[in-house]
């Protein structure tokens, strides 16, 4: 259904494919990957044939219905379940010609249009929006509410509720996990495991792309290489064959070697220059071996903090929320160093009022809060990277921390999280979301904290960079405070889960996929308080 053959694409000068070849089948659901600057997007805009290929051909969707979400979204007047509503464009002509032939009195066309919305399932299609709706966590008032209401992050989410909504055959999803809280992107990958067309969807969450796929399209060094299996069985694969090709490169360069010593010395000499000039023909005849390249562009680790007291934090019955808003009552939280702490919660629980609490970005309403005199936050927010300076570069926004750092020690330091050459000194507005998260967490890191408070400290970052983040976590000697939706950098780097739900932040007895049976349970009760007892038996 969709094929490129030798493809080649570009973004100005830069090649970003070359010479690509694939084909993907109807049913198949393929995760898009690679490192950021691969030119994933680029090739969902050639698909969609909003880009022509610059050499090759790419196959056009004719004839198929596809679904995409826009990545951006205007203050409409409209509503948000009217909005999700207009994502199935059939149903909307329907009943558009049904207001006129109801004006006309046109029995039959009103007879016909009926048949058609019933085959279509279109009498059930404001229940279905309004369940698409919930699942991305709108509640029944807020999908009553207008479009322009709500903040960027939540109109994507309506943007993936319109396109969920379309009775498509392909579906393509970039990076639909970005805006979504752990409790969306659960919802997300069952209902994706579902989806009978044809699913390509780019994101660099391993657990969700487990979850939902079953071929992989890896980008990487212009080329585009397709794989049967998920992102795990992917990594299975790829492993081997990057160990074959490192024994088949190196069996190679032996051989080139012994050839090449052979030339080198007999070259001229005139009894042997026949079977040196056979040896260069051999040589040029021969289809060379690439070497093995799987080095990560970003190495960087946590400084050994200055003083690590315990507890750093300590909270006895405190009351947080904003103004005279209570948010969350009666906390009782002690922080140590080394404790690797998840927050867990439902949208709107009051995860980030806890970590923005406990930071001290916003003060406690009332309650016992300590915070030792030699704590240091290092604080992520879901927002940080707004807070750049875009006319500033990366080495003047270290220079506003630390005006006294030399230029090749900041230059050192910014290569680990890739940013190399005249980069460094390149103003940050033009940079893509991931090089702006990338920025913002090595300016977090730089500042030697002993807590680390994490809120959604993933989004835009590639695979890559979210394996370096967790091996840095690994041999951090504070304590860390995550709030993610990739369930892969909990499990690997939290060692505690503390459920925030009613108004209170109590330590959750289970794993991820117990909160996920929990989840379902207090959907099942009607978002009721459910006892631990009942979500360890869901």
């Amino acid at each position: 259904m969709i094929s490129a053959s030798r493809l080649t694409l570009r973004r100005g000068p830069r090649a970003l494919l070359e010479d690509a070849s694939f084909s993907i089948h109807s049913g198949w659901h393929v995760g898009l990957i690679g490192r950021n600057g691969t030119g994933k997007s680029t090739l969902f805009a050639a698909i969609l044939g909003q880009l022509a290929p610059d050499k090759g051909e790419m196959s056009s969707l004719k004839n198929v219905a596809v679904a995409t979400a826009a990545q951006d979204t205007p203050a409409l007047p409209d509503l948000a379940i009217e909005f999700a509503l207009d994502g199935d464009v059939e149903l909307r002509d329907l009943e558009r010609r049904l207001a006129i032939a109801e004006e006309k009195e046109d029995i039959d066309t009103i007879c016909a249009i009926h048949e058609r919305l019933g085959m279509i399932g279109g009498y059930a299609a404001r229940a279905r929006a309004a369940s698409l709706l919930h699942g991305l966590s709108f509640s029944q008032e807020a999908q009553q509410r207008p479009v322009a209401d709500f903040s960027g992050g939540w109109r994507m989410r309506l943007n993936l509720a319109r396109a969920l909504m379309c009775r498509s055959d392909v579906l393509l999803l970039d990076e639909p996990t970005n805006h979504l809280d752990l409790d969306a992107v659960i919802w997300l990958q069952s209902w994706l495991a579902q989806y009978p067309g044809l699913l390509m969807v780019i994101s660099h969450d391993r657990e969700f792309l487990d979850a939902v796929t079953t071929h992989t399209l890896h980008l990487e060094n212009q080329k585009a290489n397709l794989y049967t299996g998920n992102y795990s069985q992917f990594e299975r694969q790829r492993a081997e064959k990057m160990s074959l090709q490192a024994g088949a490169f190196a069996k190679q360069q032996k051989q080139v070697a012994h050839l090449q010593k052979f030339i080198n010395r007999f070259r001229a000499s005139a009894s042997k220059a026949s079977q040196a000039q056979s040896r260069i023909k051999a040589l040029e005849r021969m289809e060379m071996v690439s070497a093995v390249h799987a080095d990560s562009e970003f190495s960087f680790e946590f400084p050994e903090p200055d003083r690590l007291p315990s507890p750093l934090v300590r909270f006895d019955d405190v009351v947080a929320g904003y103004g005279e808003k209570i948010i969350l009552e009666k906390l009782r939280v002690l922080v140590a160093p080394g404790e690797r702490i998840g927050l867990l919660g439902q949208n709107g629980a009051g995860k980030s009022t806890l970590v923005q609490t406990i930071a001290g970005a916003i003060p406690a309403l009332s309650g016992d809060l300590m915070r030792d005199k030699y704590l240091r936050v290092g604080y992520f927010a879901q927002h940080t990277t707004e807070t750049l300076d875009p006319d500033a570069s990366p080495i003047l926004h270290f220079r506003r921390i630390d005006p006294k750092i030399s230029e090749q020690e900041l230059r050192g330091f910014l290569g680990g999280f890739n940013f190399k050459g005249d980069r460094v000194y390149e103003p940050v507005g033009p940079f893509s979301g991931g090089e702006k998260a990338r920025l913002a967490l090595a300016m977090v890191v730089y500042q030697n904290p002993n807590l680390l408070l994490l809120d959604e400290p993933t989004n835009h970052l590639d695979l890559d960079m979210r394996h370096a983040l967790e091996t840095a976590l690994m041999s951090y000697a504070g304590a860390v405070i995550v709030v993610s939706h990739d369930r892969h950098l909990l499990t690997s780097t939290c060692d505690t889960l503390w459920l925030v739900a009613d108004s209170r932040c109590v330590p959750f007895d289970g794993d991820l996929d117990d909160y996920a049976k929990w989840l379902n349970t207090r959907d099942l009760n009607g978002g009721k308080k459910v006892s631990k007892k009942s979500a360890a038996a869901a």
